[in-house]
């Protein structure tokens, strides 16, 4: 069972964490920080996507064309 008093954050709460992390890595650093999660989040993406490619493609019936001409 959950605890009412934990939860996501909410109005206020967020403004909070938002003035803790630019105090912590500074106004400067903010642009580097998040073009760094999104270059690391499409990496991310892109890898999950070419494991579940792989497996589908194993996954998938094998065709085996035979030729009788000699």
């Amino acid at each position: 069972m959950l605890n009412p008093m934990i939860g996501m954050p909410q109005g206020a709460e967020w403004l909070v964490i938002l003035a803790i992390v630019v105090l912590v890595f500074g106004a400067a650093k903010l642009p580097d920080l998040a073009r760094g999660t999104g270059q690391a989040l499409r990496i991310f993406k892109a890898e999950t996507k070419g494991l579940r490619d792989d497996e589908e493609r194993a996954d998938a019936p094998r065709v085996v064309e035979h030729t009788t001409e000699r």
